[in-house]
């Protein structure tokens, strides 16, 4: 398969998850726990039908490749190449009418995420990436993406889902970055990363994520000058505690102020 065959299958399969989901925004549908009796964990019908799209495809075009998803087990995960997808990232926000969600859609080797995509289908945006570089397509434009240049925290502008789903610890060390930057704001789950690749946002502070929630954002983020890593400074695709920036001045000094905490 080409590049330019690649490209095409991708954003078929982006196209086809987006297809599955639309019809169940903002509707009143069925959500169902996965954390019954923890954390609110949703999924819905929507969630799970794109996934199931999504496996079709990429079992019907690479049979030789791997599928870790959100909502179903894994599918020959020990391959070369391996598919991973979160169907509908920011459920929560899903649910609620909010558009700041998005299709997660990654594909590693030995691992290692080569390519992601973020698809906002109610918008008809997609952000995408090979770790060498990022491009953004729109209704209204499409153009490369570049991360911005930001020399210190206290210029920063940080996001993070919300603190809440942090423990108290981390809440803790959180609160010490919090407490540097300029501005803070919560929410935007996926959309803050590809935020973060637009050059709008500077900081990105989460825990507690899956391989599923950040490697199809890893290659984004790369790819458009920034830099993923865990709170300890290693490679971010096993997910954890995360830390995304777009100046590695900042991530160093978040890094360093998260260790304080």
């Amino acid at each position: 398969m080409t590049a330019i065959d690649f490209s095409a299958f991708i954003d078929r399969l982006a196209t086809v998850s987006g297809e599955a989901i639309l019809p169940f925004f903002r509707t009143s549908l069925t959500v169902d726990d996965k954390n019954t009796g923890g954390a609110f964990d949703p999924v819905t019908a929507a969630d799970r039908a794109a996934e199931l799209a999504m496996r079709a495809m990429i079992r019907d075009t690479f049979p030789s490749h791997g599928i870790v998803g959100e909502e179903f087990g894994p599918d020959r995960p020990e391959a070369e190449y391996v598919w991973v997808l979160d169907p509908i990232d920011g459920t929560k926000s899903f649910i609620s009418g909010m558009p700041a969600w998005g299709t997660l859609i990654a594909l590693t080797r030995k691992g290692t995420p080569v390519f992601g995509m973020m698809h906002q289908p109610y918008f008809g945006e997609r952000f995408s990436g090979d770790g060498q570089a990022a491009r953004y397509r729109g209704p209204r434009a499409a153009r490369d993406l570049m991360v911005r240049p930001c020399e210190s925290l206290d210029r920063a502008v940080l996001f993070t889902t919300s603190p809440r789903l942090m423990n108290t610890a981390d809440r803790a060390a959180f609160g010490k970055v919090e407490e540097k930057v300029r501005l803070s704001r919560y929410g935007g789950d996926c959309y803050a990363y590809c935020m973060l690749a637009a050059g709008h946002i500077d900081l990105v502070v989460e825990t507690e994520l899956k391989p599923h929630d950040v490697a199809a954002l890893i290659p984004i983020i790369t790819g458009a000058g920034g830099i993923v890593t865990t709170w300890e400074g290693a490679p971010a695709e096993k997910g954890g505690r995360i830390v995304a920036a777009g100046d590695k001045r900042v991530h160093a000094a978040a890094l360093m102020a998260l260790r304080a905490g």
